[in-house]
């Protein structure tokens, strides 16, 4: 597996990287939560190891950041923290589960197995879509129309990731805030529709007309399939 290791105390990093790399694991390893976002996004990894405190970047918002941008990566998070409410504020980020330091080697070799098992047996998500003309690259954050690259920002891939994943039914502004945003569903705000506002202006051949993303009268938004 190549695994992202991130973790800004020098001394457990480096015996992590050791580790699993004697464990026959390709290994990179940064020490802050901006640096492990740029490298989660712009190469590909088989799982994070996560810490919870982190300098730049808090180990939560990390993980909300890759999980908008990767949904199938898997994320291991680490905390020197035993309270339970840290670990409910990381499996709500997006981790699909958590160590607590200190660990034992055996152990966190064991969840990092089991996770690539989960992960195996999981039916792998597209990161290629095309949709009334529109190609796109969610892994690169690029869209093309006509043969023109359109960039798009890791929320706008977020929103897409998502409700192609439910194409077949309407997904609520509450549903996208707290799964693409990763806040509350009950937070009174324009920020989703301002959000498919400009994706909208982006992909759609016509955004008065939108084909690709459609409103759901009272629910909120779904991908075209599910207006079907």
């Amino acid at each position: 597996m190549r695994i992202l290791v991130v973790e800004d105390e020098p001394m457990l990093r480096d015996g992590i990287v050791d580790l699993l790399t004697g464990a026959g694991h390709e290994v990179e390893a940064v020490a802050d939560g901006m640096s492990a976002v740029e490298k989660g996004r712009a190469e590909s990894f088989d799982l994070v190891l996560l810490d919870l405190m982190l300098p730049r970047l808090g180990g939560i918002e990390v993980c909300r950041r890759l999980r908008t941008a990767r949904p199938g990566l898997p994320i291991l998070m680490l905390t020197a923290r035993g309270a339970e409410d840290d670990k409910v504020a990381g499996l709500r980020a997006g981790a699909d589960d958590y160590v607590t330091k200190p660990f034992g080697v055996r152990e966190l070799l064991a969840r990092i197995d089991a996770l690539a098992r989960r992960v195996a047996a999981a039916p792998a998500e597209p990161e290629v879509i095309e949709e009334d003309g529109c190609r796109f690259d969610l892994g690169r954050c690029v869209a093309t129309r006509n043969g023109e690259s359109i960039h798009l920002t890791a929320r706008e891939v977020g929103v897409l990731r998502w409700l192609y994943r439910h194409r077949n039914r309407g997904v609520t502004r509450a549903e996208l805030l707290e799964q693409v945003w990763g806040t509350l569903g009950t937070l009174q705000t324009r920020t989703v529709d301002m959000t498919i506002a400009k994706l909208r202006q982006k992909i759609e051949r016509d955004p008065s007309n939108p084909r690709i993303i459609v409103t759901v009268t009272g629910v909120g938004y779904a991908w075209s399939e599910a207006s079907d």
